[in-house]
């Protein structure tokens, strides 16, 4: 059943992060139940799973949304089971949270304590807003230095959009293409070179992995085997040499503040914010489908709560 399940998912074009994670939320439903069969559960089961989820395992919101997604997904694509009572599973509610943002001495002073790679990558996610991954599966062919411009593929929710290339980046990142030039040819030298190719597009154009254009902007330093086909090559670098770089660079530089990668992404729409862009700009840039989203970020001005003067700084 797990391998239908891959299967479903696999047609769908769900990422490989989505696979793994529904698998195994399916797996531990099918463990907590004593290794039953999902036709044999119903609502009790579910109900019961989920609530455990929470209350013995404190885990997040997001996180039992994701197991109750992953169980809607096998009763409805995979058993092809019509289960009202799953739709009426209440789903835990997500709390609002304030963003950490970083102010504009705050992001200088941790990408000044971060060289190479992880500095690059660093500065384009606070220059142009981009999210981690979008960042790391970045193609040569987006990377427009005529526009100045970047063209973010298969963003979140599947919705491709373009952003800002900061002029400062410009002859930094040119010089990172040309060592993927250089690693790319040494590849094909070996007999690979071939990057993967998103959907049925290696298929429909065969010679096209191995074009220059869609290789990674940020390759990985060595080639391996496709978790999925088998097939040794170069994928994109692991998201973990940038996590590991930024936390020693806030370390260094005496930042407290909880800082992740998606932290420059939220400091890039707050200081564009402040910079009197429209939210509306910010919102296409950020690819957000909703401008409620975007506005988010009115609320984290360097100006206090809201934007609002104290009454005891009036004079």
């Amino acid at each position: 059943m797990l391998e239908e399940v891959r299967r479903k998912i696999r047609f769908r074009h769900y990422s490989l992060r989505t696979e793994r994670a529904y698998v195994g939320w399916i797996w531990r439903f099918i463990l907590a139940n004593g290794r039953r069969h999902p036709r044999e559960l119903g609502a009790p089961e579910v109900e019961a799973f989920l609530t455990r989820l929470a209350v013995e395992g404190r885990v997040a919101a997001s996180t039992q949304n994701q197991a109750l997604s992953a169980l809607l997904f096998l009763y409805k694509e995979v058993l092809g089971l019509d289960l009202p009572w799953m739709q009426e599973v209440v789903r835990a509610k997500r709390p609002q949270r304030i963003p950490t943002v970083l102010s504009r001495g705050e992001v200088q002073a941790v990408l000044a304590q971060m060289d190479g790679r992880p500095w690059l990558v660093a500065s384009l996610l606070y220059g142009t807003g981009m999210r981690l991954m979008e960042c790391l599966r970045l193609r040569v062919k987006d990377v427009d230095f005529a526009r100045n411009e970047i063209t973010v593929r298969n963003g979140k929710g599947g919705k491709d959009r373009r952003t800002v290339l900061p002029a400062s980046l410009v002859e930094p990142l040119q010089r990172e293409l040309e060592r993927v030039t250089v690693l790319h040819q040494r590849d094909l030298q070996a007999g690979f070179g071939a990057v993967y190719l998103p959907h049925a597009l290696s298929r429909k154009y065969p010679n096209a992995a191995r074009e220059p254009g869609w290789q990674y902007v940020f390759p990985a330093k060595s080639r391996s085997a496709d978790p999925r086909s088998g097939t040794e090559r170069r994928h994109h670098c692991d998201d973990a040499v940038l996590t590991r770089a930024l936390k020693r660079g806030c370390r260094e530089a005496g930042i407290v503040k909880p800082v992740s990668a998606h932290t420059l992404r939220h400091s890039f729409a707050t200081h564009m914010i402040e910079a009197g862009y429209d939210i509306r700009t910010v919102q296409e840039l950020l690819g957000h489908a909703d401008v409620a989203t975007t506005q988010i970020y009115t609320h984290v001005l360097n100006r206090g709560a809201g934007g609002v003067l104290s009454p005891l700084d009036r004079r």
